[in-house]
């Protein structure tokens, strides 16, 4: 028999104190996020993996949560069957909201862990980084992030036009919110840690995918500590970064940087913005392709 589906919280995106539960439920320290769309093909092979590694450290005192956006692999099914296995494993299944940030935040909500973590279901964030996070976080740490900026850390196959991409936002983000986004070298990060108390009781507001942006913006954070990490290319079902999300995230500065600018207007800049990387994308290539050498075909 499957264990029951966590309830979906609804209303404002904020994370309030550790819930209190019966004595004999055990003292959660830390608690998981894993947010989940249409990755039935992975699930199982990142709860195997997590759990392995962190029974070493912390057995017992902790907790994995898989929020799936009602996948139409019915991931959450599958999470369910793994959760069988793995007491760990807690499941909560969304139906009337959408979006990775919202999760992740919608899984802290219900969480029973003093530190807090969100980490990408489909492998790219490599597991074994994770016990080096958590130890940052026990030597006093309030904000643990896997960076692919510092030494030990790097991307595996990407394009040269999703590195400009990906610089470029970088880029914007510090243009435009140099005093949130500075303070990490990796910024877009979705492999994370942090102590709940520096986000009790701020309500969150984030717009697409990069949740780490709206933790540093709203959150109070002391002490910052970075681990190297390669990201991976997914060997098992399909990557969801678009142009879309890239919009999103611009969309998402202009609205940390200005809170009473309208959402309409925000969009507007965005798409704006959004052109210009595309230009410097596109004229990246220009420049790759001309300094390549003739070739005479027979």
């Amino acid at each position: 028999m499957h264990p029951p589906l966590l309830p979906v919280p609804a209303g404002r995106l904020l994370v309030t104190e550790i819930p209190t539960f019966p004595p004999k439920q055990g003292k959660i320290e830390f608690s998981l996020i894993i947010p989940t769309y249409k990755e039935s093909q992975n699930i199982k092979a990142v709860v195997e993996q997590l759990t392995h590694l962190l029974d070493k450290k912390i057995r017992d005192r902790y907790e994995l949560i898989i929020v799936d956006d009602n996948s139409p692999d019915r991931t959450w099914e599958v999470a369910l069957n793994v959760a069988q296995s793995y007491p760990q494993v807690k499941v909560m299944r969304r139906q009337a909201e959408k979006g990775l940030s919202t999760a992740i935040i919608r899984g802290w909500q219900v969480a029973k862990g003093k530190i807090l973590g969100a980490i990408d279901a489909d492998l790219q964030h490599p597991p074994e980084a994770l016990l080096q996070l958590y130890a940052k976080m026990e030597r006093g740490a309030d904000l643990a992030v896997a960076s692919r900026h510092v030494e030990g850390g790097g991307v595996s196959e990407w394009s040269l036009a999703r590195r400009i991409l990906s610089r470029g936002a970088q880029l914007l983000g510090l243009i435009v919110l140099p005093r949130v986004v500075g303070r990490v070298s990796d910024p877009l990060s979705g492999y994370f840690l942090l102590r709940r108390d520096a986000i009790q009781g701020k309500e969150m507001k984030p717009t697409g995918y990069k949740i780490l942006i709206e933790v540093l913006g709203r959150g109070s954070f002391d002490r910052i500590e970075e681990v190297g990490y390669i990201f991976q290319e997914r060997s098992e079902g399909e990557s969801k970064v678009t142009i879309a999300q890239y919009l999103q995230y611009i969309q998402h500065l202009l609205r940390l940087r200005f809170p009473r600018l309208s959402l309409t207007r925000s969009r507007r800049y965005g798409q704006f913005l959004l052109k210009s990387l595309q230009r410097r994308r596109s004229r990246s290539q220009r420049q790759k392709r001309q300094a390549l050498p003739f070739s005479n075909p027979r």
